[in-house]
């Protein structure tokens, strides 16, 4: 075996490079965060852009596709569908802002007024005086139920009021994140007036430096793409879809406080698998604050709806494009939420399924070439 002067100088550079890395990793971490952080207006912008694309996707598709080939509708296509885009996104924002979080406040001050009154009614009822015994009885009715709820209310509202606090007052204080939101933004509407040139650009690169691994990083970021996409667009239509059917079943069965807890309800729906038991276990509390036999029969209802609308509607508006198994969402949620909280819930769910669309495509790859390896070859005479 021939050895190379060229291999044994790279595999020195590269161990020296790796020594350099562990004795200066001080260094070397904090060069990173550095380049986090300048890069971070980037990233964030294109995020933005990511989101703000799927809706001036969907406008460009219904922007005369009559007439294409006209100049006019060529030369005003992009901006007209980029600010219709980003006007839109406006628009769901702020109506997020005016529908659900007043319904959000509402709903948690009900739960701070009458969870303590409930509890101490339902201390006092007979089929629970017989079962419990008198001295669990006596303990649980010196609690003072109202402080604690109240304590509990204004430990959440004062964390989020002193987060918000610190992010405002860092907001206002450090210019430079000013500066960042602002230069993301840019980035953002930059990255979706020039996507296609963008997209030029990047596979001439490929094509040029990476010619052997072309095809398989642009089918990767295809994947990945569709993945996000279909997660956004899917989760989305059904926080919206369940929300409404909510609403709409609560006032026909006569379950109380529908708008609040049916909003609540496709609020929480955005968190794939666990955001609708949020839901309804709040919903159910505030309507066992009414009546008792309510409530359970209002969490057989969202059992039901929840099991048409996954298996009967869902699957139609968005389709079963994820093609994640149940225990590899419950995975990925539980991994994403461990790493990244409530964002990596989000997120978990389309990276998870884009690795696996990946693996998945390789095994079979490798099984059909193993498969006709195994095929006997016809014999010729």
């Amino acid at each position: 075996m021939k050895i190379e002067w060229k291999s044994c100088l790279r595999l020195a550079v590269s161990g020296f490079i790796l020594y350099l890395a562990i004795y200066y990793w001080k260094a070397v971490s904090h060069g990173i965060s550095l380049l986090i952080g300048a890069l971070s207006p980037i990233v964030v912008g294109f995020s933005i852009a990511y989101v703000l694309n799927i809706l001036m996707s969907f406008y460009e598709r219904h922007y005369f596709p009559r007439h294409l080939g006209s100049a006019i509708v060529q030369k005003t296509r992009t901006p007209v569908c980029v600010v219709a885009a980003i006007l839109s996104f406006a628009a769901i924002i702020a109506a997020i802002i005016m529908l659900i979080v007043p319904e959000l406040i509402s709903c948690i001050k009900f739960l701070v007024s009458q969870i303590p009154p409930f509890i101490n009614s339902l201390l006092d009822n007979d089929i629970v005086t017989r079962v419990v015994p008198d001295d669990v009885l006596s303990s649980l009715a010196s609690v003072n139920w109202q402080q604690i709820v109240s304590r509990v209310a204004q430990f959440v509202v004062s964390g989020v009021s002193t987060a918000a606090e610190a992010l405002f007052s860092a907001i206002s204080s450090v210019v430079s994140v000013i500066i960042t939101t602002f230069i993301s933004i840019i980035f953002s509407v930059y990255f979706m007036f020039n996507k296609r040139t963008i997209k030029n650009h990047s596979r001439r690169l490929l094509h040029s430096y990476l010619p052997r691994y072309e095809n398989k990083i642009i089918h990767v970021f295809s994947v990945v793409n569709d993945c996000f996409h279909s997660f956004i667009v899917g989760q989305s239509l059904e926080a919206v879809i369940l929300g409404v059917l909510s609403v709409l079943g609560m006032m026909i069965f006569g379950f109380p406080y529908p708008q609040m807890i049916g909003a609540f309800i496709g609020f929480t729906a955005i968190i794939p698998v666990a955001g609708p038991y949020i839901g309804t276990i709040v919903g159910a509390v505030m309507i066992m604050t009414v009546s008792p036999i309510k409530a359970l029969l209002f969490v057989l209802f969202i059992v039901v709806l929840q099991q048409i609308e996954g298996n009967l509607i869902y699957p139609k508006v968005v389709g079963n494009s994820m093609g994640l198994p149940a225990v590899l969402v419950l995975a990925a949620i539980t991994i994403g939420g461990g790493i990244m909280g409530i964002f990596g819930m989000l997120i978990g769910v389309p990276i998870f399924a884009s690795v696996y669309r990946l693996i998945r495509e390789d095994v079979l790859k490798r099984e059909n070439i193993e498969a006709m390896k195994a095929t006997p070859k016809p014999q010729t005479k």
